[in-house]
């Protein structure tokens, strides 16, 4: 299905609030003082008044954006005393992802999507909807800033948020030349993910938008994952006997996902030890760390990355275990059983988010 024009958008916005809300809903047409952008609607349903804004997709910077503008265009409305209802801000997108029903939670901004689902929370008001699939889903794989080989100018900059940094020095860091690299900045610039400053210095806009728009389109499975099985008593046990073996055998490893976590922090007791190898395990390095392939019940992943840029930001702990950056691994936990989701918060909050207010 395609996704509809603005003025189509708040026709079917119209009508899935008279379905849901069981009232009337009318346009009203009410210029903002202080600003000469307007909303894109404003809905009167029962005693709510709706400040509408429209986008076409709900990518992270998108969401972000309509944010902005609604807590905005909101806060103008109430100080013009322009209405006689409860003013609610609504986010309409043609199909709402996880990133941004947790960008709308935060703020306090309801919103629905064309594909039937919702969340509006107002006075009196309380309608929630999930699981209604995706109406609006396009073919073929999107142009993204956050491609394999792309994505380690992300990474770069999530490692270094509060080091301005120039497309030259970006490319020598990340090994990628610097027509590539303008290539990518400029996707990422177009996006309003990064800023360039006077000097051409370039920095994360806000690097917890930066890292939620790439969590959103990554997609662990793009590597090549070996499971199986490595005997231990523990999942610290197990990544200790992968990487005394992997040492040995003059391997280039990292580990992720929660192995990761708890080698940098102690996050969550875990089972499923992952770890990055630079290339595809020969026989017999899967027989000299004793790695039994077989997918059922797996307690250890071997991975194949699908581009080096993982290893960027790679240090090694005081117990000796080198780990991915807490970017990779925050990445690769979504992807991961247990208490992975439990693990990620706690990894961002104390290595990403503390980095940045330090």
């Amino acid at each position: 299905m395609n996704v509809p024009s603005e003025p189509a958008a708040i026709r079917a916005t119209i009508e899935r609030l008279v379905a849901l809300i069981d009232t009337d809903c009318q346009e009203l047409h009410i210029p903002l003082p202080r600003t000469t952008f307007q909303p894109d609607g404003v809905l009167k349903a029962g005693p709510c008044i709706f400040v509408v804004e429209w986008k076409s997709a709900a990518t992270a910077s998108s969401v972000a954006q309509g944010i902005m503008q609604l807590r905005f265009w909101g806060d103008n409305l109430k100080h013009a005393n322009a209405t006689d209802g409860e003013v609610v801000p609504l986010m309409v997108v043609p199909f709402m992802g996880d990133v941004g029903r947790e960008r709308c939670a935060e703020h306090d901004v309801s919103w629905l999507d064309l594909s039937g689902n919702a969340r509006i929370v107002a006075p009196g008001l309380r309608i929630l909807i999930e699981g209604k699939p995706n109406l609006y889903k396009r073919r073929g794989r999107p142009s993204t800033a956050f491609a394999p080989k792309s994505s380690r100018i992300a990474r770069w900059l999530l490692m270094h948020p509060n080091e301005p940094l120039t497309q030259r020095q970006l490319a020598r860091a990340t090994g990628t030349d610097e027509g590539y690299t303008s290539r990518v900045v400029g996707r990422l610039l177009e996006e309003e993910l990064i800023v360039r400053s006077d000097a051409a210095a370039l920095r994360p806009r806000d690097p917890d938008l930066l890292l939620d728009a790439w969590q959103e389109v990554y997609d662990f499975r793009r590597h090549l994952v070996l499971r199986g099985h490595v005997a231990a008593r523990s999942g610290d046990a197990r990544l200790r006997h992968l990487v005394d073996g992997l040492n040995e055998a003059s391997v280039r490893y990292a580990a992720t996902g929660l192995a990761a976590a708890w080698s940098l922090g102690r996050y969550a007791g875990f089972r499923t030890t992952s770890v990055y190898l630079e290339e595809e395990p020969s026989s017999d390095l899967l027989a000299a760390v004793s790695f039994r392939e077989d997918a059922r019940g797996a307690n250890a992943w071997l991975v194949v990355p699908n581009d080096e840029g993982v290893f960027h930001g790679a240090t090694t702990t005081p117990d000796g275990i080198t780990c991915v950056h807490p970017v990779q691994a925050y990445l690769d936990l979504h992807a991961h059983p247990e208490r992975a989701i439990e693990a990620a918060r706690e990894l961002r909050s104390e290595h990403l988010q503390r980095k940045i207010r330090d």
